[in-house]
């Protein structure tokens, strides 16, 4: 948390200013949009699952040439269809709330310095710094390939 000056009732006083999660998941979504942010998370249970079925059916029709054919086209079909990339801004929607305050928190170690009033001007402040958007954008890859085990592909 981060101590800051505030306006209470009782008067003028320091107080913790309160992660706002909203705002820095704002931050993010705009820094993934801007920069083109895809990702796919890792399926690969599912491509081991069409492979084996593929290489039985293959077996079952065609004998031990069929387990190598279907072998081949399950593989060729789990491998085609693994790479499901979204955009990262609809990843972070999709992430549980668990997962979205331990993620913000990593990021508002970057940004507990700023004093924003909305995620506007919190949006203004990173973009305007590209050291701090760079170190932002650090904190977001390093979640989705670490947490997530996601590759990532940015806009071209």
């Amino acid at each position: 948390m981060m101590s800051t000056m505030i306006q209470t009732a009782a008067g003028v006083g320091l107080g913790e200013m309160p992660i706002r999660t909203d705002d820095v998941m704002a931050l993010l979504s705009h820094l993934a949009t801007v920069k083109g942010m895809k990702a796919a998370v890792a399926h690969s249970g599912r491509g081991a699952l069409v492979t084996g079925a593929s290489a039985f059916l293959g077996g079952v029709l065609g004998g031990p040439p069929g387990i190598a054919v279907g072998g081949a086209v399950g593989g060729l079909i789990g491998w085609i269809t693994s790479e499901d990339f979204k955009p990262v801004p609809q990843i972070l929607m999709e992430l549980p709330a668990a997962e979205k305050q331990k993620l913000c928190a990593e990021a508002t170690a970057v940004v507990k310095n700023l004093n924003w009033i909305d995620a506007a001007q919190l949006i203004a402040l990173v973009m305007a710094n590209s050291s701090l958007t760079d170190k932002v954008l650090g904190v977001l890859t390093t979640y989705l390939t670490n947490e997530l085990k996601a590759q990532i592909r940015y806009a071209e």
